[in-house]
């Protein structure tokens, strides 16, 4: 028997009306003063010992990043200048990262940070990434061995991002020359004594490397110095490997490799720079800026395709390049800026697929992606840039409603500079994408210090 049998059958539901009338009065025993109890009651106040230093600690850490993803550096000093309880933890958060240009700021830096004092100490044991420009072409440039100087003072350094520029001599410069044309400027290698500066210094992780000069060793020496790299990106001069000099296996294992180079680095290079990641299975994400030949691209998934979590180029619209993430079975994110790629790379993306990020216009093929989106459970989001009249494509709508019923977060922008800030994130391979920008993401490893 049925559930519906013990419910007997009465016929429709009767509605019936009804009037009411609410009128409200005062209490006659109500005492006169009876509205002025509300306004006698003390507001909170801020007891006599101040906010707990957790909770203000907590606030500042919230409001770190900016719109833009860095340091929100205008609220950070304005905290320093509250209080003496606040001055200190805001200092630290300032120090966390720092950028050096010149060797005013230099000076600057090193006096903040001088390890013969307790607080010199502690802001420098706070700086975790540094950003500093070798522009030999400008008066009072930072030299190398003040940036050793530098780097060694900060034990828990975690991430160096090196700018280096040539020089041409006085008169010759032009403003605003192409980048090629920049590029032809001699820049000085790094000498003995920097370079036995930086070694005795921090561990460092992940190191940027942008070389606008025509001195292609440099990197090079850099790379001898830090052994214990992981992340490694590469922008400028290609990195040239001498034929006259034999060079030992490159010793790091790393996770993340990102070039930006004008020109193509040969798969020799590629080959050392990789060996000993490829021995240890260890890299997890590619990001290439500039379009790499179907043969590099087809170097680099062959190699290191099986333990691939993460893969980013500009575009997947040559079946080759498509064919070539399609090897990549264990891919947790795909990244591309152009508006069109193969549709067949997303109807083979693995199940694993976390994070889809891509470029949309009205030409934009969507019938594939929504199909990905509808049948991905390990997805967790979509980016997508919209370019020209991408926001009038007669398929968005459909794609916000199947991400939206499938839980997954669509993240629309109309700069690609901030879709790259959204994607990229802190040098840590994590273990779930899309990256993010977090205060506790880098754990340096600590060695010994340089006292200037």
């Amino acid at each position: 028997m049925t559930f519906c049998g013990y419910l007997p059958y009465s016929g429709p539901p009767m509605v019936v009306e009804h009037e009411i009338s609410l009128k409200f009065t005062s209490s006659p025993s109500a005492p006169s003063s009876y509205s002025e109890v509300y306004d006698n009651i003390r507001t909170p106040r801020v007891p006599a010992s101040g906010i707990p230093i957790e909770m203000v600690l907590t606030i500042l850490e919230a409001a770190y990043f900016d719109d833009r993803g860095g340091p929100d550096i205008d609220l950070l000093s304005k905290c320093t200048l509250i209080c003496k309880a606040w001055s200190l933890h805001a200092q630290k958060l300032l120090f966390r990262r720092v950028r050096l240009r010149s060797q005013l700021a230099f000076a600057s830096f090193a006096h903040a940070v001088n390890r013969s004092s307790p607080r010199g100490r502690i802001l420098g044991d706070a700086v975790i990434q540094m950003r500093a420009v070798l522009d030999y072409n400008q008066p009072g440039c930072l030299n190398q061995s003040s940036l050793a100087v530098a780097v060694a003072n900060c034990p828990n350094l975690y991430e160096l991002d090196l700018a280096q520029y040539g020089c041409v001599a006085p008169g010759k410069d032009v403003i605003g020359s192409p980048a090629q044309e920049r590029m032809r400027r001699p820049a000085p290698s790094f000498d003995e004594h920097s370079l036995a500066l930086l070694s005795a210094g921090p561990r460092i992780t992940a190191l940027n490397f942008s070389n606008w000069s025509e001195n292609n060793q440099s990197v090079l020496q850099l790379l001898e110095v830090w052994p214990s790299l992981k992340s490694l990106s590469i922008t400028g001069a290609s990195p040239v490997l001498s034929p006259d000099v034999t060079y030992p296996p490159f010793p790091c294992a790393l996770e993340e490799l990102r070039l930006n180079c004008q020109r193509e680095p040969a798969k020799e290079f590629i080959g050392w720079l990789l060996h000993h990641s490829a021995d240890e299975k260890s890299l997890r994400v590619i990001d290439l800026e500039r379009q790499p030949s179907p043969e590099l691209l087809d170097f680099l998934v062959e190699k290191h395709g099986e333990t691939l979590h993460s893969l980013a180029i500009p575009s997947f619209a040559m079946h080759e390049h498509a064919h070539a993430a399609m090897r990549c079975r264990c891919l947790l994110e795909l990244r591309t800026e152009s508006s069109w790629s193969s549709p067949v790379i997303c109807r083979q993306m693995p199940e694993t697929i976390q994070h889809l990020a891509f470029g949309l216009d009205l030409d934009t093929l969507l019938n594939p992606i929504i199909d990905l989106v509808k049948t991905r459970d390990d997805l967790q989001a979509v980016t997508v840039n919209l370019w020209r009249d991408g926001h009038r494509h007669p398929q968005l709508a459909s794609l916000q409603m199947a991400c939206a019923y499938r839980g997954v977060d669509l993240r629309l922008t109309r700069d690609v500079r901030r879709m790259r800030l959204m994607v990229r994130g802190d040098p840590v391979v994590p273990p779930t994408y899309p990256r993010t920008r977090t205060l506790d993401s880098m754990q340096p490893a600590v060695r010994s210090v340089f006292v200037a």
